[in-house]
């Protein structure tokens, strides 16, 4: 034996020995075979020594080889016995034909981008386009909107300096459902860029107060009979606005004018429009009557005194100053009294009888109020 010094350690290395067993062939069919199992070396440590075993390398040979043409034929009759899964009748009613199934299979679908805007389009709209009820005359030349609401903030837009234009709409083309609406200008040649939101009529007045259109913001008079005054004519004038145009039979043709004739030439259409407001406008008297009056009853000398008893209060707050709450400048109650003033003081817009506007007319304030906000903006 040969001796190995590492580190202090005196290791003995035996040869490696091999040994052969041989195994009886068992039975007529079995041919013998012979397997050859290896020794392994033994290491002496001192005076022990282990045997370890070695892993049979060598695979033993399969006794009933199978050729490829008989693992084909099992395949295929594994296939055959094995059950066929049920299919749902969802399944067989919405299954494309077999005809149809390759063209599917090499047209598969898919999701376009969308299509640029019409060359006619606007690409660089750098005015703001506010949407009212109006003549397509009346938005080229800028005259006022015949709707109050309309009106009010198209005259509040005029007091803030802030440029726009008009162009006629209906509620339906409003993305909530009510007019006015604004359509912010745009900067930008590129359509694929995001174009800016509508602005609703009720987030109008907090996108006026973000612009700066080169000076300083203006505010309203925090006075605490504002909000108190303003429900005067957001209830009781607008009550009395209502019974006039729609309710009123010799208002009718005005109405048909402005609402009805604008939607559809069609007599069948034009009468179901005309039951649609009418029935709205009633719902809204009803709504808003007060305790005093009987269940489902529209009494219209009490709508028109209290209209009138507001137009008297207003003229009390006006008083000899030139815009309401002793401002500076015309602001937002200032537009809201001249929404209606002007419509009912107006001599363009055709009354058939027109109570209210007679009156607004005894308040020689409220006249030339709305004389004032007419000449310098309109």
């Amino acid at each position: 034996m040969d001796n190995f010094h590492d580190a202090g350690l005196s290791i003995d290395l035996p040869p490696a020995q091999a040994a052969a067993e041989l195994f009886a062939t068992r039975g007529s069919t079995e041919k013998a075979s012979s397997h050859v199992k290896l020794g392994v070396e033994t290491r002496q440590f001192g005076k022990a020594q282990q045997w370890m075993a070695m892993p049979d390398d060598d695979p033993q040979a399969d006794p009933h080889p199978v050729g490829d043409d008989e693992r084909s034929q099992r395949q295929t009759k594994d296939a055959k016995t094995k059950p066929k899964q049920k299919q749902s009748i969802f399944d067989t009613l919405f299954a494309i034909p077999a005809p149809l199934k390759p063209i599917f299979d090499r047209v598969p679908l898919l999701t376009y981008a969308a299509n640029d805007l019409p060359l006619r389009s606007p690409r660089n709209r750098g005015e703001n386009v506010l949407h009212i009820f109006t003549t397509p005359e009346d938005a080229r030349t800028g005259r006022p909107s015949f709707n109050p609401a309309c009106l009010k903030w198209q005259t509040y837009l005029k007091f803030t300096g802030i440029p726009f234009t008009t162009v006629p709409s209906t509620n339906h083309a409003s993305p909530s459902g009510v007019l006015p609406y604004l359509q912010p200008a745009i900067f930008t040649t590129e359509p694929a860029k995001p174009q800016p939101q509508p602005i609703p009529s009720n987030k109008l007045k907090r996108w006026i107060a973000a612009q700066n259109p080169g000076s300083p913001p203006h505010k309203e008079p925090e006075d605490p009979r504002h909000e108190a005054y303003a429900s005067l004519f957001d209830h009781r004038i607008r009550r009395a606005w209502l019974y006039q145009l729609y309710l009123h039979p010799p208002n009718a043709p005005l109405l048909h004018t402005l609402y009805i004739r604008p939607c559809s030439s069609n007599p069948l259409v034009q009468l179901a429009t005309l039951h649609t407001l009418r029935h709205a406008a009633e719902l809204e008297l009803l709504k808003s009557n007060p305790p005093s009056t009987p269940p489902n009853t529209i009494i219209e000398r009490e709508i028109l005194a209290d209209a009138e008893q507001a137009w008297e209060a207003l003229s009390a707050l006006l008083g000899e100053d030139e815009w309401f709450f002793g401002a500076e400048r015309a602001g937002w109650f200032d537009a809201g009294v001249f929404g209606y003033s002007e419509l009912l003081l107006g001599e363009g817009l055709g009354w058939g009888e027109n109570g209210m506007g007679e009156v607004v007319g005894r308040f020689g304030n409220l006249v030339r109020h709305r004389e004032r906000v007419t000449g310098m903006y309109f």
